[in-house]
């Protein structure tokens, strides 16, 4: 007798946000929850999920559900999986939603409606969301609210998601409904279970039939061009200078990551430095202070000093997802990387891999080839993370010189953006390779992608988006960082070292034993003993290497303040050719703990993650090998 699942969900009504990418839902849910969301994965896989509160006036709390964006509910990609999963009740760990929200574009009703003709066949409580009606107006496009709502048979709100008044009327109706008693909002004609693929095709033709009746008797049969956008298209988009832009757009960012990050780094690091005297004046010097000081100080507070970079890092990138811009860059790179093997619609997960390799990792899920999908799952990590910048922006303010170039470009933000070329090149070459050599015979598939059309970002929303980047980044600072960094100086600072010793104290303790062996094995390529150490915790993520780091030199030279003790050390103790070395290791460097769980999550076993850590290492060895060798060769070891 099997034994029964019981799950236990929130008495809160649960709303669904269902609709096409690019019709503005994240907005409006954003708009509706404000800053009461929180950001986690679906049960079983690694699909970010939101999910948020809202208030009513009628003081009924309800959840509200942010669905991965789906052009149908018959699933050709991973995450339209998900959304359909939910919405049929078949997500583990949550139940079916109360009420469904169908958003609509209503600059592109066309599509938009097919996916509300395959909602109401569910028998789900559907309320139909009409957004974007502002841009609609300014495009000469006005759409009678009353008039779909009787074509549809659904009640229809209008809302205009990127205004803090836009959803007032979804709000008030919400407030009124009859949460015990939705049956009025329900169809009639109801489909139970998945559609097969014969039930698809016949319902795409008759949704396409309906569709063009309701166009039509809305006088919408007409498309009206969007000639701002088509404008804009017309330079951003152009085979010669659209690619020039775009190598500006990125040139640009990195640039700025450096350039405008330098006051709020010098204020923390004030900060630190201000604690760490406090510390060291009001304890006795026992383990107490060494932990406070030279541990969880100069560990975690050596990796906060770069939040600023990372958060003007994530600004940019919010930027170019909220303007429009994002697909238009996955359309200019569509050629480049077919050559590799790989189509455009592969440009976005590698995007968000700069911000973090997981999430790009997930958002492989939209790609429907699965030869593609493999693919970019490998060479996403390759992407130059978050994580890494610590590291490059300690290594390079080490030893790259604050100068200005030609046009007052600055020479360390130059090399910033080198790095971040290196990556990407490193991971066309290893697609082009997997083009050639993998068993499943390669087919370029063509890149068929909705452009939105242009809008200036909304302040709320990238304010929320920082907001839960900085939150998620102080989370990884104050958990695994700060456990990896207490670990560490443990390690570090026991066993006491002999009555008669001639070295530092952490020379005789276990880390220290530790660094030495592993020196033997990274000495070929100019690493001592404390960077053999550090990499070690910077398994568990990749800012642990800088507090390890601030944690082994703040134990190596007692009498030294630990909270600006790094990098005077670094610079005086290395040489050139071993920080390029390890900014050489960092591009190609093997992935952090958490995202090899995300890849064997994905891919369903430990296969492609072996694969992935073992052609990673032997090219990161490979590559700081080189640069080591040709370094000393020119004398800069």
């Amino acid at each position: 007798m099997s034994e029964a699942k019981i799950h236990f969900f929130p008495s809160e009504p649960l709303v669904a946000l269902l609709g096409n990418p690019n019709c503005g839902k994240t907005a409006l849910f954003n708009l509706l929850t404000g800053s009461r969301q929180k950001v986690a994965n679906y049960s079983g896989v690694t699909v970010e999920r939101k999910e948020g509160r809202l208030t009513l006036e009628s003081q009924k709390v309800i959840r509200i559900l942010d669905l991965p964006g789906a052009y149908s509910l018959y699933p050709r990609s991973l995450d339209e999986r998900v959304t359909c999963n939910v919405l049929h009740g078949n997500a583990q760990g949550e139940k079916r939603p109360d009420l469904v929200l169908c958003v609509l574009n209503a600059m592109n009703l066309r599509r938009n409606l097919r996916l509300v003709l395959s909602a109401k066949r569910l028998g789900l409580p559907c309320l139909v969301v009409l957004n974007m009606v502002d841009v609609a107006k300014r495009q000469g496009l006005a759409v009678d609210a009353k008039a779909l709502s009787q074509e549809l048979g659904l009640p229809v709100i209008a809302t205009v998601g990127i205004q803090s008044d836009g959803a007032d009327q979804l709000k008030q109706y919400l407030s009124q409904l009859d949460w015990k008693n939705l049956s009025a909002l329900c169809a009639s004609n109801v489909d139970e279970g998945v559609e097969t693929s014969t039930d698809h095709t016949a319902h795409t033709e008759s949704d396409n039939v309906q569709v063009h009746h309701i166009l039509q008797n809305l006088d919408l049969d007409q498309i009206i061009p969007d000639r701002l956008s088509d404008r804009l298209d017309s330079v951003l988009l152009h085979p010669v200078f659209g690619p020039v832009i775009l190598a500006a757009v990125l040139f640009f960012i990195f640039q700025a990551v450096f350039t405008w990050a330098t006051l709020p780094m010098e204020a923390i690091e004030v900060g630190v430095d201000w604690l760490g005297a406090l510390f060291t004046q009001m304890l006795p010097n026992n383990w107490l202070r060494s932990l406070l000081v030279d541990g969880i100080l100069a560990g975690a507070g050596g990796v906060l000093i770069f939040l600023p970079q990372i958060l003007i890092l994530y600004f940019f990138i919010l930027i170019l997802e909220e303007s429009g811009y994002l697909p238009r860059a996955a359309y200019l790179l569509d050629r480049l990387m077919g050559r590799v093997g790989l189509s455009g619609r592969s440009f976005i997960p590698l995007l968000s891999s700069f911000a973090c390799a997981i999430p790009g990792i997930m958002a492989t899920r939209s790609i429907s080839n699965a030869r593609d999908r493999l693919v970019t799952i490998l060479i996403a990590p390759m992407m130059t993370c978050s994580a890494r910048l610590p590291v490059y922006a300690l290594l390079i303010s080490a030893f790259i010189p604050e100068r200005k170039l030609w046009a007052g470009l600055d020479l360390q933000g130059l090399v910033l953006f080198l790095l971040y070329v290196a990556g990407i090149a490193g991971a066309m070459a290893v697609a082009w390779i997997l083009k050639h050599f993998t068993s499943e015979k390669f087919q370029l598939n063509a890149l068929m992608m909705e452009l939105p059309s242009y809008h200036l970002p909304r302040l709320s929303n990238l304010a929320i988006g920082l907001w839960q980047r900085a939150e998620i980044f102080l989370r990884r600072v104050g958990g695994i960082i700060l456990i990896m960094t207490v670990c560490l100086w443990a390690l570090s600072s026991f066993p006491l070292p002999p009555e008669n010793a001639t070295g530092s104290p952490i020379q005789y303790s276990i880390a220290g034993m530790m660094g030495q062996a592993l020196a033997v094995v990274f000495e070929p390529i100019g690493f001592n003993w404390q960077i053999s150490i550090a990499l070690v915790p910077g398994m568990a993520a990749r800012e642990v290497v800088v507090s390890s780091l601030a944690t082994v030199y703040a134990l190596s030279n007692s009498g030294v303040d630990a909270a600006d003790a790094l990098l005077p050390l670094i610079t005086k103790g290395w040489s050139l050719a071993t920080a390029l070395s390890l900014l050489a290791w960092f591009v190609f460097a093997p992935q952090c703990l958490s995202t090899i769980a995300a890849v064997k999550r994905e891919t369903g076993g430990w296969k492609i993650p072996v694969i992935m850590l073992s052609y990673l290492f032997v090219l990161a060895y490979l590559a700081a090998f080189i640069t080591y060798r040709v370094a000393s060769h020119f004398g800069l070891a």
